[in-house]
């Protein structure tokens, strides 16, 4: 069987082995494509135009809240970071904390993306700034965002003002216009639109000076190890062909291990060189990027959670909901 694959140019190494052909799905011949996730996503929600994708599993279980069934999500995950670490401020607004972004205007390329999501999640939870403390400023316009593809509209409390086509969250930061962006997108796709460096700019700064540090304080109090994208294979081919849901869940189960073997041996190298601390050679001997519903409930279920709080979707959704049946025991 010939399935079209697309996966985000962004995507996780661990991804790799699928794109380059080293792992394969048994009885599936893949046909790959590399298109940025900004434009993957859109182009998934408003036109379907592959089989088989990464996903932004915010807007996956917002489309599946608002009845659109076309997708069957795969508990595969592309892409996990702390991204509350890479919130941006300019020197001069007086940011110097995350309570500091009460009352700001601050920069969002996607309202419901799902970054944006787990950093407002983390900000009201961890430092008590809630979403309507802050007056958010999005680039993608209504004809090529996510936001218009899944029928989103403004949470009651939240205020979201739209970025003029003529601007974008790069240039109204430098002309002092915003004073903070939960995160940042200069990636040249069909949806994003800002260029200027802001992580090497004189006048832009991190709110987490060191954001590794921040990333270990997290992590070591929640266990959460964020997810962002998630993997979606069109409904009507899981439900003809059923085999392919797991056999596409195997391959990307052997490219893991595969990028997780690499990874031993690197972290072995710096190991022996001194350039990790041995403080932490335990924790990152864990295996912490696992794909699987079991592996991962915790942090689905928050980020669920966080969804309904938000806004995004108006219920609680339930795992079982998005995922194919056949994946709920892996």
């Amino acid at each position: 069987m010939k399935l079209q694959l697309s996966l985000g140019v962004a995507s996780n190494p661990r991804s790799w082995p699928i794109l380059d052909g080293t792992v394969q799905p048994d009885g599936i011949d893949l046909i790959s494509s590399v298109v940025f996730p900004s434009e993957l996503f859109w182009r998934q929600l408003k036109f379907a135009d592959f089989d088989v994708s990464e996903m932004s599993f915010s807007s996956l279980m917002m489309a599946r809240s608002r009845g659109d069934d076309r997708w069957v999500g795969l508990p595969v995950f592309t892409t996990r970071r702390f991204f509350h670490t890479g919130i941006l401020a300019r020197r001069d607004s007086g940011i110097n904390s995350p309570a500091d972004l009460k009352g700001r205007r601050v920069g969002v390329p996607e309202y419901q993306q799902t970054a944006a999501l787990w950093t407002r999640g983390i900000l009201q939870h961890e430092f008590g700034v809630a979403p309507s403390d802050m007056e958010f400023w999005m680039e993608r316009t209504p004809d090529i965002s996510h936001a218009g593809a899944t029928g989103f509209t403004p949470p009651p409390g939240v205020t979201i003002k739209q970025i003029p086509a003529e601007k974008n969250i790069g240039s109204m930061m430098l002309s002092g216009e915003l004073e903070a962006t939960l995160l940042y997108l200069r990636e040249a796709n069909l949806v994003d639109r800002s260029t200027a460096d802001l992580w090497n700019h004189p006048d832009i700064k991190p709110v987490f000076p060191d954001p590794v540090v921040e990333g270990i304080r997290y992590f070591r109090k929640t266990g959460l190890y964020p997810i962002n994208h998630g993997m979606v294979i069109k409904r009507e081919i899981a439900e003809k062909h059923p085999w392919v849901v797991l056999n596409l869940f195997k391959a990307f189960e052997r490219a893991n291990e595969i990028a997780d073997q690499v990874r031993m041996e690197q972290l072995e190298y710096h190991i022996a060189s001194g350039k990790v601390p041995r403080e932490l050679v335990p924790e990152l001997k864990v295996p912490l990027a696992l794909h699987g519903v079991r592996s991962n409930r915790d942090v689905l279920e928050t980020a669920a959670a966080y969804s309904q709080e938000q806004g995004l979707t108006p219920r609680l959704m339930k795992l079982d909901e998005i995922f194919a049946p056949s994946t709920m025991e892996q």
